[in-house]
């Protein structure tokens, strides 16, 4: 849990952020779908379904518990990099890692550049950084789904969802960091978010809103 009063957090040298954020970076950055499901003989995840290496994609392949070990993976890499920069660099190198991971994970250059759409890091990064936050995404995320049926638009809701929550409650840099990456997180679902407009948007289950 990050410190309640950060005008008290110690501050660091610049060259200890970068490094802060090289770490996040390069952990985000492992590209743990592509890996397994290569690793199970199932082939380049990106030849299948919409090309993704997250765990939504690899479910495509028919093998559940390797989605499920996927989505566990993306999300601790976000939850590891928090922590290990927040040991040695504080609550602001924490945050600073925090972005790298979900950076990486975006835009692993390993890949050109063309990653997940980060759901389960940005889940990571605020349970490292700040439990509660990551308990609202996940509470709001099954409200949604519940109610909806859709996976991207409950993630979409989380997400906001977890900024204001953070507003709220009068974490402003936690808020910041969280609003930039959700941010990010609708832009790589710009796809999803043009489905839903169209009712062409996939249900969780495989079905599909009737227009």
């Amino acid at each position: 849990m990050p410190t309640e009063d950060w005008s008290a957090a110690m501050p660091v040298a610049l060259g200890v952020y970068l490094l802060c954020f090289a770490l996040g970076y390069l952990l985000g950055s492992i590209p743990f779908g592509l890996i397994l499901t290569k690793l199970a003989g199932l082939g380049d995840v990106r030849n299948i379904g919409s090309g993704n290496i997250g765990a939504t994609n690899v479910l495509r392949t028919g093998n559940k518990g390797l989605a499920a070990l996927t989505l566990l993976l993306d999300l601790l890499k976000g939850t590891a990099a928090v922590l290990i920069a927040g040991a040695f660099a504080g609550p602001y190198g924490a945050i600073v890692a925090g972005l790298g991971a979900f950076l990486g994970h975006l835009f692993p250059v390993w890949l050109r550049f063309s990653g997940g759409k980060g759901v389960a890091t940005y889940i990571g990064v605020a349970l490292g950084l700040f439990w509660p936050a990551a308990l609202v995404f996940c509470l709001v995320w099954l409200l949604v789904a519940a109610i909806t049926r859709y996976s991207s638009l409950s993630a979409l809701t989380a997400s906001a969802a977890t900024v204001i929550f953070l507003a709220v409650i009068g974490q402003p840099p936690l808020a910041i960091l969280f609003g930039l990456m959700t941010a990010l997180l609708y832009l790589r679902h710009k796809e999803n978010i043009c489905r839903l407009r169209q009712g062409e948007e996939s249900r969780i289950g495989g079905s599909k809103q009737q227009a």
